[in-house]
Order: structure tokens, then sequence, then C-alpha cells
């Protein structure tokens, strides 16, 4: 009941979208003149005997959210956003592997909505992409989404509908392991996002004014500073960001200029605290949930022992800062010392930061002002640690290989895959198809100026070479990162830059199984 998409529904694209799209299988071009395959569509039986076949520890956890617009102070300011269940912060999810999770989605809001659950290998026809994995949930309609966990790890989730998530529809999601060897105290969970949504305007306004181009300012991207826009409010081109560079990506570092950017919820003059003690071992579970940023994490003068990335573990390593892509997620532990232990999250290649303090009870918390504006040392990303062995895949020849290029660029700002935009109409004309038991080798191409956080939706990959498992992965500028999984979880899958309004330009395709 999926195949005919209309023009608002495939992931609720604008109609400054309309034209968005991509879709290019690598191995060879289909023949125009070949009959289409019959694909496993999310309500295929198929779907529900794999779901059936997944650990269950008969446990249901239940979760209410309502999305709605509201008010919140967002840093002195007071904004009109929308967010689940009357907050900018919604709630944490917290569940075990094995366990079944029950969420009951009211849409309060004016426009329709849905949930995708980041990161996890969850059945097709929960997996909250409008028009291709179910339909949008209308306004003043609900749906429940039912499901079995089959991961441990540190996922999110997020609205899939147009701009929304550029907004507050997202939140944690815990799958805690119970048979869990790490040791710790306890655990942070930290939401990183930047913010300018009733501040200097609406996402809307962002990815219109983007739309436009740099031919619109006549001026080539790179031609000014990056210091942020003042809250005061917007000019005619406020949104554009020009100048941010970042070494470490490779170039660009993104295309908008936020006012602020939030810990938890929260700006660094009004920064969350977490209270502990002395020696206790911290598991900071870091979340980016941003738009267009990419965040360098890490303390000032202390190591972090990274421990996970996307929800599985890697080999541990010791560093100074870890850098996330929109999307990305990264578990690290750290061990409390006397006074205040500030927690930054600097603006990859943009100024201003995100920052939260541990306090062990004695010092004086310290200004936002007086702390350092560079993290430096051993830095590294996640695309850059290496799998634990309990969790690598084996070693297998890949039945197929698709090349997934990025292209497009800022002068028109015309992202997309293999040199097309996708295409609404036919979402399926050109997706890069695999059968199921396949091992399916994926070479992210980047031949654009920037970098891009790529995302694949219900697997996990692992980078070749003995690279983490990760469900999104860095891919910089004239740069090849090659990833393999395992077809292991049939359905219609979408394959995205979590860059959001480069996915919204169209740097989008889908993975499709075929019988």
């Amino acid at each position: 009941m999926f195949t005919d998409l209309d023009r608002r529904r495939f992931l609720g694209l604008s109609a400054a979208t309309a034209a968005a799209a991509a879709l290019t299988a690598c191995t060879r071009s289909p023949d125009p003149g070949a009959a289409a395959p019959e694909r496993i569509m999310p309500e295929d039986p198929v779907v529900a005997e794999h779901e059936a076949g997944r650990p269950s520890s008969g446990r249901t956890v239940t979760q209410a959210l309502q999305a709605g617009a509201f008010t919140a102070p967002v840093a002195n300011r007071t904004a009109t956003t929308w967010g689940y269940n009357g907050g900018l912060a919604a709630p944490a999810i917290r569940a075990k592997a094995g366990d079944r999770l029950s969420v009951n989605l009211v849409n309060g809001l004016t426009d329709a909505t849905s949930i995708h659950w980041h990161g996890l290998a969850l059945r097709n026809d929960q997996d909250g992409v409008p028009g291709l994995t179910q339909d949008a949930v209308a306004a003043g309609t609900g749906f429940t989404y039912d499901f079995r966990l089959a991961h441990p790890g540190t996922y999110w989730y997020h609205s899939h509908v147009e701009m929304q998530r550029e907004r507050a529809l997202y939140g944690a999601l815990v799958i805690e392991d119970p048979a869990e060897k790490l040791v710790y105290d306890r655990d942070w969970v930290i939401l990183l996002d930047d913010w300018m949504d009733g501040i200097t305007g609406t996402p809307e306004e962002v990815l219109k004014e983007l739309s436009g181009g740099m031919s619109m300012s006549g001026m080539e991207h790179g031609s000014m500073g990056s210091a942020p826009s003042s809250p005061a409010g917007p000019s005619a081109t406020d949104h554009m960001l020009m100048g941010s560079r970042s070494d470490f990506l490779g170039g660009d570092a993104g295309d908008v200029r936020y006012p602020f950017h939030l810990f938890n919820s929260k700006a660094p003059d009004h920064a969350e605290i977490l209270n502990a003690t002395t020696g206790q071992v911290i598991r900071l579970r870091i979340i980016n949930a941003a738009g267009d940023t990419a965040y360098r994490v890490g303390v000032p003068g202390q190591k972090l022992t990274l421990t996970h990335t996307d929800g599985f573990p890697i080999h541990h390593q010791d560093v100074d800062a870890v850098v996330l892509g929109m999307g990305e997620r990264i578990d690290a532990l750290l061990t409390v010392r006397e006074g205040f232990t500030p927690v930054m999250a600097l603006a990859e290649g943009k100024t201003g930061q995100a920052l939260g303090f541990i306090s062990a009870g004695t010092g004086r918390k310290p200004l936002p002002a007086v702390l350092p504006n560079k993290l430096e040392g051993t830095v590294v990303d996640g695309g850059q640690l290496k799998a634990d062995p309990t969790v690598a895949l084996g070693d297998k020849a890949s039945d197929r290989i698709h090349e997934v290029r990025l292209t497009g660029g800022m002068m028109n700002y015309d992202w997309g895959i293999n040199g097309k935009r996708f295409d609404m109409d036919n979402p399926f004309s050109n997706a890069f198809e695999i059968r199921t038991g396949e091992r399916v080798e994926v070479k992210f191409i980047n031949d654009t100026d920037m970098w891009h956080p790529m995302h694949l939706h219900g697997h996990t990959f692992q980078v070749t070479g003995g690279g983490a498992r990760k469900d999104t992965i860095i891919v910089r500028p004239k740069q090849t990162v090659t990833v393999v999984f395992d077809a292991d979880n049939p359905g219609q899958w979408l394959t995205h830059c979590h860059n959001a309004y480069h996915a919204e330009r169209g740097m989008m395709a889908v993975f499709s199984y075929i019988k």
C-alpha cells in the first residue's frame, strides 16, 4: 500500500523540495525495459516473521508521547516551538534488550507527524518514515509504535517529517544490556542540539533561504565570518553561515548559523549540573541531535575513555575529545574529580558551545566565558574507532556492492545521491536493491566540498578494516568510506545525510529488499 507516494507523504517533504532526490544503484544501471522486481514491503508477512524471531524478555515498556506546540525558555528568551509532552526535554525512554516497546503517539500538532527510532534494527513497519514504511500520523489522530528491542545501546527517537526534528521533536532512548560488563557508577544522558526555532526564525525559513543557493548573496562560500547572528532577529540572509571551517571535517563545517547550542535543552549560562561524588565513574551517553552542527566533546585537562559508538562496543580508547556528526552517539567513561568538571561540546568549525557540569560538592562553578575555547590533543570521531571483537561482523565475501555517491553543492543547494535528487513520484526507480541473506558492501563516495553524516535505517554496518559498528558515519569531502552490513532485516529502508537541510534538499535514497 506504500508503492504510490504523493508529493506530501514521502518523508513529508515540503513543496520547496518537490524536485528533491536521489537514488542510483551502483552495481549496474537498471534496464528500463525490465519488469519491476517484487519488493518486500512493510506489510509483507516476512517482516512479522523476522520480528517474531528477535529475542524477547517477555516484558513491555510503555510510554505516552503527545506532540504539540508550546512556549519554553531558551537561554534568556521565550520560544514557541514543537515538542513532546509540553517540554524541550522529551521523556528519556529506558528499557532492556529483549523488551517490547509500546509508545502511544498522539498528534496535537496542526501538521502530520511520525517517529523514527534512530539506529534500531526494528521491524520495517515501525520505522516511522511516512510514505515508505507507514502513513503519516495526521493532525488530531494517534498511532501506537510497538516493536521489540533487539540490541542494547544509546539510541534516540525523532520526527521524520519535514523539518520537525529541527524543533524539539526528539528524545533519548537507552536500551540497557542485562549482561553489561562495563563498570561504572551511573550514567548521564546528554542531548546536544543547535537551536534557532522561535529565536531568529523557523526551520522552514532557514530552508527557504538556503534553497536559494549561494547566488542569492553574490558571494562565494567562505567569504564571510562565522560569528552567530544576534538573537534580536533575522535579516534577509541571516541564517546562511559563511566561513565556517574545520580541518578535522575536511573544510566547510556547516551551512546554518545558530544563536544557541543546547546541552539537555539548556544554554551554557543555565547549564545542567550532575551532582556526583569524587571518584565515581560516570558513563556519558552523548547524542548529537543537531541539524547542521558537529560537536567536539571533551573535558579540559582530563581524558575520556570511549567505550561505544552508535550503541555498539569498541576497543576502549582514551582521547582528549571526540567529534560527533549529526545523528551519531558516543558512550564514554569519566572519573569524577574534586570541584566542578565542565563537559564541553564545542560547535566544530563554528562559534559557540553547549555545556554541562559535574559537581563533586566543592568549589565554585566557573563561568562559561573563562573556559577554554579549544579542545586539542588526541581527537577522533566514531568512524575512526575499532569494533570490539564481540560485535565484529564475520569475514565474508560481499554478495553485492553499491556505490553511494554524494553529490551537489552550495551554489544551487541541490544535494543528491549519484547526481540525482530524490524523485518522490517514483522512489524505487533507481533503488539500491538487495536480497535477504546477502553481505552488502556500500561505498560512500563524497564528490562534494562538504562533509556529510550518512545514516542507514534499520541496520548497523561495520567500517571495513575492522572499524566500528555504526549506523551513522562522517564522510569527508572527496573521500570514500566503505562499510559492510548483513541484509537481515527485510523491508524498505532509507539512507540519507543527517544534515537536516541536505536531506530535505535531496540527499537520500532507499535500500530496497527484493524477492
